[in-house]
């Protein structure tokens, strides 16, 4: 038996941090999303040294590989013209609850 979950993913690339920081600075986002991975990064990093599993260091990779990765489909989305201000509020939906 294995301690390992079966579909367990492989760790980012050891320079996989900083090639993706490099990519946010060159982002036209860049003045949010550059503190936003600092402020992660330091968090997990901290994490880190606590648990000594770079886990936590692997999700922030993972993740922000994935919010780039998203980017040009969200801005695809958002210069559609889709209005999405008329939202519907769900109370008005299923009524108040009791």
């Amino acid at each position: 038996m294995s301690a390992q979950p079966e579909q367990a993913p492989a760790p980012p690339a050891p320079a996989a941090a900083a090639q993706l920081l490099a990519q946010l600075r060159a982002d036209r986002r860049a003045s949010t999303w550059v503190p936003a991975f600092e402020r992660d990064w330091a968090k997990a990093l901290e994490d880190s040294r606590h648990s000594y599993s770079l886990t936590p260091l692997h999700d922030v990779v993972r993740t922000w590989q994935l919010r780039v990765a998203a980017a040009p489909a969200v801005d695809a989305y958002m210069d559609s013209g889709r209005d999405e201000s008329g939202f519907v509020d769900l109370d008005d939906v299923l009524g108040t609850r009791r």
